[in-house]
């Protein structure tokens, strides 16, 4: 569908028929495609902290699922940043990757990307205007009626650094409520 991936695809996920919740985000970053292991970066250790876990329970794949919305590292655009996740990775393995998932519970939609597909396969919608407003609407009731739920949340990287300090709610009132949630299903 699109041109070879540059570098070499490195497909990075967690998988387990047991996982109650999924992270879902973007693509692995440079990192992750070095290591082997999603969000080996600071995002990570942002998003563990957010969770209120550890690394042992977020490795865990019998607990936590990781699936990006592409498998592999995009590679880098002209500026220097990740290129958008691969559509043909989406259109060929998620549908059957989240039948397989069963017993998730709770879905992490990290970014853009995550959250347009998740809220358009449970049939939710979201509000315009990107990534910042479909996180301020996260009380939304459709979001936890979704099978599994769903949870918008901005990716973790420091680039969003500004947007949590113009949006304390986000600390104050949803990371306690995800925090919860986590504890309950982990």
């Amino acid at each position: 569908m699109g041109e070879a991936l540059e570098p070499e695809p490195n497909p990075i996920l967690v998988l387990s028929a047991t996982a109650r919740i999924c992270i879902a985000g973007q693509a692995p970053g440079v990192r992750a495609d070095r290591s082997g292991v999603p969000f080996s970066d600071p995002s990570g250790d942002r998003l563990r902290d957010w969770m209120g876990i550890g690394p042992e329970v977020f490795y865990d794949a019998s607990r936590i699922a990781i699936v990006p919305m592409g498998f592999c590292f995009p590679g880098l655009d002209r500026h220097g940043g990740d290129r958008p996740p691969r559509r043909e990775c989406r259109l060929t393995w998620h549908d059957q990757v989240f039948q397989s998932l069963d017993s998730l519970e709770l879905v992490l939609m990290v970014g853009g990307y995550a959250q347009t597909w998740h809220a358009r396969r449970a049939g939710v919608g979201l509000p315009s205007g990107g990534v910042g407003p479909a996180v301020s609407a996260w009380r939304n009731a459709a979001f936890r009626d979704a099978t599994p739920q769903l949870l918008p949340l901005p990716h973790p990287s420091w680039r969003n650094n500004a947007w949590l300090k113009r949006n304390p709610w986000f600390e104050r009132e949803l990371l306690p409520d995800l925090r919860t949630r986590v504890a309950q299903l982990t």
